[in-house]
């Protein structure tokens, strides 16, 4: 009876937070291409200056960075950027068009600690009334239950086996 009680106490407990993953996604997804406007905005700026000093973006980098001081760190800075552009670019491209369902086998392609940093800060979980939140919800509790039930039968195969060896050894 115990063990029921807590595997249906880990099935509940997965079928909410599982429950709240396509709306956690969505959320991450509209931050992720906010995220990306404004970069790609940042980027085309400084591409636009480098062009017009007659430079290619790599060229005003090695520039900057030639100068030392501020500029040379300016130059990390702006290679950083880049580079976060080009991953967050890429990650919206995965991510467009996705439903609740494929997100969940494109999840790497939500890995941006900040962005999904400020998604928690502002996520407040809900009773989702979606078909797809029932099914996640479904997905956890089911889940949640198999590992609670999984654990009881190995642990139950263990305690049957030692009483096994016990009443051998009593009957040697």
């Amino acid at each position: 009876m115990l063990v029921k009680t807590i595997a249906l106490a880990l099935g509940l407990t997965g079928a909410a937070g599982m429950s709240q993953f396509p709306e956690f996604s969505q959320q991450y997804k509209q931050r992720l291409g906010g995220a990306v406007n404004e970069l790609s905005h940042v980027v085309a700026s400084f591409d636009k200056d480098a062009k017009n000093e007659g430079l290619t973006r790599q060229d005003a980098l090695v520039q900057m960075a030639a100068a030392g001081g501020f500029s040379a760190r300016r130059a990390d800075s702006m290679a950083t950027i880049f580079e976060r552009h080009a991953q967050l670019s890429n990650d919206m491209t995965a991510l467009q068009g996705a439903g609740p369902f494929s997100r969940v086998r494109l999840i790497g392609n939500m890995a941006d600690k900040d962005l999904r940093g400020q998604v928690w800060e502002e996520f407040k979980p809900a009773l989702p009334l979606t078909f797809e939140g029932l099914i996640f919800a479904l997905t956890g509790f089911f889940g949640g239950y198999w590992v609670v039930a999984t654990i009881a039968m190995i642990l139950s195969s263990i305690g049957m086996r030692r009483s096994d060896d016990e009443i051998a050894a009593e009957v040697s």
